[in-house]
């Protein structure tokens, strides 16, 4: 190998770095899931900020047609698109053989349509409406903590 041989049948040994695969003694805590934020969000022990970060970084399970784009509910007040936080709560809404797809919250508040508001887990204990007015609160937020 490379310039000289070696006996068939012969292993070559590769040192292993110290801490290569091996578990850290003390692992980062992992944020809370979609689900446990909501829930935290909607008993008041989480604070707006929290939630939108933990949002903006999560998968939102949403519902879909034939056609590209969310599905919007026109028989609320304002129109909202039926969101999930996991696919289990989706399910429950639509039925096994439901179509979705998945995107994360920042690309929900960037693609929502204007006007638009959506529900996270609408059949779920802790559901949560967000009106087009705290989408737009949303947006606001999302554009101060990326460009200051």
């Amino acid at each position: 190998m490379y310039g000289y041989d070696q006996p068939p049948g012969a292993q070559q040994y590769v040192p292993q770095q110290p801490g290569y695969g091996q578990q850290p003694l003390y692992p980062e805590p992992s944020p809370p899931s979609l689900s446990d934020a909501v829930r935290a969000f909607t008993t008041g022990a989480m604070s707006a900020e929290d939630f939108q970060q933990i949002f903006a970084t999560s998968k939102v399970y949403c519902p879909r047609g034939d056609n590209p784009g969310f599905l919007a509910l026109h028989n609320t007040q304002q129109p909202v698109i039926p969101m999930f936080t996991t696919l289990k709560q989706l399910r429950r809404y639509a039925g096994k053989e439901s179509k979705y797809f998945v995107i994360t919250g920042a690309e929900v508040i960037d693609l929502l349509p204007t006007g638009y508001g959506f529900v996270l887990d609408m059949e779920g204990e802790h559901r949560m409406v967000f009106d087009a007015k705290a989408v737009e609160q949303m947006v606001d937020f999302a554009m101060r903590r990326m460009y200051g």
